[in-house]
């Protein structure tokens, strides 16, 4: 009984709305629309800050701007933005290269879901910041920690949104190739992986995202 929650709360959570969300975000007018939005609160920011008049509290925009075109001129700067994105990408590809063939499996198969949920959604409770103390004992002070939390945080949201890719897959898919003779291989190759990449590439730029937040 306790297993048949555990997997009713994976099927949830794979159903959220996210990959939906995202579609709607783009659009016609979204660049429009950003780029309204994006003046629109430099705008507000400018005569804001000359308000406050607290350049330590409340920054100029004017002083901000400067200072990013300065930084995007420092060599130090740009040396350890690649490192970070360097990080980055390692982490989002390690989460890739675990959280994609888990969601496969579990997304095809209803007894591997069962199986495996209880432990995902075990894991995928815990905040992230409570591995930090372990990713240090474990990898010592480097790039191994970072990397390691960035693909902690990605691997999960990969697993969900390829495991909802495969289960929105219509069943009839699956009926016509087996009545043409496919086999097992043949049906996750043709149907399954192409079927699913709408849920897989949502999956990895969700990870990307969470990834830049996990940059400690």
């Amino acid at each position: 009984m306790g297993d048949n929650k555990q997997v009713d709360r994976m099927i949830h959570a794979t159903k959220t709305k996210d990959r939906q969300n995202w579609r709607k975000m783009g659009g016609r007018n979204y660049n429009k629309g950003a780029i309204f939005s994006l003046a629109l609160i430099c705008v507000i920011w400018y005569f804001a800050a000359h308000a406050v008049k607290a350049p330590f509290i409340f920054p100029y925009l004017e002083n901000v701007a400067y200072q990013v075109v300065y930084s995007l001129t420092d060599m130090y700067v740009l040396e350890n933005l690649a490192i970070t994105m360097r990080r980055v990408v390692t982490g989002s590809l390690y989460a890739f290269l675990i959280g994609f063939p888990l969601g496969m499996v579990m997304g095809y198969s209803p007894k591997l879901l069962q199986t495996m949920s209880p432990f995902i959604n075990s894991l995928r409770q815990v905040p992230i910041m409570a591995w930090v103390p372990l990713t240090i004992v474990w990898f010592g002070i480097g790039d191994g920690p970072t990397v390691f939390l960035i693909a902690f945080s990605g691997i999960f949201t990969i697993i969900l949104n390829t495991v909802s890719g495969v289960q929105d897959i219509s069943k009839d898919f699956y009926n016509a190739a087996r009545s043409m003779g496919a086999n097992t291989f043949n049906i996750i190759k043709d149907i399954v992986i192409p079927g699913s990449l709408p849920g897989v590439l949502t999956g990895i730029r969700l990870a990307i995202g969470l990834g830049w937040m996990s940059v400690i």
